[in-house]
């Protein structure tokens, strides 16, 4: 019977692809590391530098740039700026004086022979109200991979609605989640008559009562401030209920740091059983089955229909940002923040992209290999073929250049700029390597953005609407381009493999 060109069987379609950036699952493979977030004024840097016994001049980084702390014998800082292939090096004393750079870079990486940086990595990220909605994306897709999140607030602070929105998403999550309460610039007398937190709605959350079994000492400020700022979160987040709590004095941090450690002692365990050291079809002979079918015509249908609801995807997403940037504009950052902002959420739409791509080239490849070898396909089968297609790419010359980075520039246009260390400098957070058919999607904006919008001549609100939605067109444009090339080259590419194998009668990666 003739296969139905219309592609309305399951075989040719496209499966449901990720609407958004959430908390991205932990693979076994992943870095161990701890993501410190929170409000401004909490204090978060000087409770980094006491954990690692290190001065808080030492940690500062320029406004709205990660920083990735590691574990070596010999210090350094590398600051990783988009719009070039290798990271800028400076001092790490407190004399220092950082590269003059033309934008703050996606993330600076610190190394230093700490001993607690043996275990894990730490993160500090920008303080959560400034993420806006883009970066709290990004937070959670670090989060997911990173495993922790150290969460710090200061004794006269409340939690922001952009605070419960983070501590919801991570609720449902297997990331575990740590509090930290600092003292405020009063001590620790709790802000609000020491009870109240915003809700996600912006409203206050009445006051509630320490947990009956858990009673906190009357005559102990300190643990009166941590069970009113709990009970606050639970009222909103009752999810979790299981999160431990540190009051955190001045130079102090030993309770929590002995806690950070025995979560990275269990979860380096569990992520180390997670998998098995050979993986089932990892080695050995994989059979053609007999009369595969035509294979190769629904591959190519397959390719194209997921390429086109991707395309449509970002389009959407596309037309969001432009809503959000507008917004701001006229009632937030308007045109100095408008480069960060932007940058932001190009971002997050880098990451949506790459995850939906990843996606559909997963199912693409286990759809074309079940066709011929048979399902289910063994994880080890599925891996060597992504591997045989990565290679394919390069022997046939067909995925050239996909390590891409698209520039927004001051005029409002994209320009590209090729090479892996290009695409890497655009990574707020790097985790592990990737084992994917593609190279990530990388979007960014050029350090001539930032000088445009932050001269005082140029703070004209309907010029940066205007060259924000010219900025975001061609952004969309050049990604649909972008999309369409990747996946008519992972056509051609798996259909040389599996072309080979149903020629040689065997898998031959």
């Amino acid at each position: 019977m003739p296969h139905d060109a219309s592609g309305a069987d399951d075989a040719a379609r496209c499966r449901p692809l990720p609407a958004r950036i959430g908390v991205t699952r932990c693979g076994p493979g992943e870095p161990l590391a701890v993501i410190a977030a929170g409000p401004a004024g909490a204090g978060r840097t000087a409770l980094l530098a006491d954990l690692l016994l290190l001065d808080p001049a030492v940690l500062a980084v320029p406004a709205g740039s990660w920083l990735s702390l590691h574990h070596g014998r010999t210090p350094s800082r590398s600051a990783y700026v988009p719009g070039y292939r290798q990271p800028h090096s400076y001092g790490t004393d407190r004399l220092a004086a950082g590269p003059a750079l033309a934008r703050p870079p996606r993330r600076v990486e610190l190394t230093v022979s700490e001993p607690l940086l043996r275990h894990f990595t730490l993160v500090d990220t920008p303080d959560t109200v400034a993420l806006g909605v883009a970066g709290g994306q990004v937070l959670l897709d670090a989060a997911g991979r990173a495993g922790a999140v150290l969460f710090v607030i200061a004794a006269n602070q409340v939690f922001a609605a952009a605070d419960l929105h983070l501590l919801a998403e991570l609720a449902g999550s297997s990331v575990r989640v740590f509090f930290a309460v600092t003292p405020g610039p009063e001590g620790w007398a709790a802000a609000s008559d020491g009870t109240s937190a915003t809700r996600d709605d912006g409203a206050s959350a009445p006051p509630v009562d320490p947990p009956s079994g858990d009673p906190a000492d009357p005559a102990d400020p300190v643990a009166v401030t941590v069970e009113a700022h709990r009970a606050a979160l639970l009222s909103a987040v009752p999810g979790l209920a299981g999160a431990r709590w540190f009051p955190v004095r001045a130079g102090d941090p030993a309770d929590l740091r002995r806690a950070l450690v025995g979560w990275a002692a269990d979860e380096g365990l569990r992520r180390a059983s997670a998998e098995p050291p050979v993986l089932p079809g990892s080695h050995g002979r994989v059979p053609v089955i007999p009369e595969p079918g035509s294979w190769s015509d629904r591959l190519d249908r397959q390719s194209r229909s997921c390429a086109q609801r991707i395309r449509q995807h970002l389009a959407l997403e596309v037309a969001n940002i432009h809503l959000r940037v507008v917004q701001e504009i006229v009632f937030g950052v308007g045109c100095a923040g408008l480069p960060q902002l932007l940058d932001r959420e190009t971002e997050a739409l880098s990451l949506l992209a790459t995850a939906q791509c990843d996606h559909a080239v997963r199912g693409i490849v286990a759809d074309a290999a079940g066709a011929v070898f048979g399902t289910p396909l063994p994880e080890g089968v599925r891996r060597r073929l992504s591997a045989a297609v990565r290679w394919a790419l390069v022997d046939h010359r067909v995925g050239e250049d996909l390590d891409r980075v698209l520039l927004v520039t001051s005029t409002g246009g994209v320009a590209g700029l090729t090479g892996a260390g290009a695409v890497d400098a655009i990574t707020a957070y790097p985790g592990a390597p990737r084992d994917e058919v593609l190279p990530p999607m990388a979007v960014a904006l050029s350090g001539g953005c930032w000088q445009h919008w932050r001269s005082p001549g140029n703070a004209d609100a309907n010029a940066a609407r205007a060259w924000s939605q010219r900025a975001l067109r061609e952004v969309e444009l050049e990604l649909t381009r972008e999309v369409s090339r990747r996946f008519e080259v992972v056509r051609l590419a798996l259909d040389a493999v599996l072309s080979d194998a149903v020629e040689h009668g065997i898998l031959l990666a």
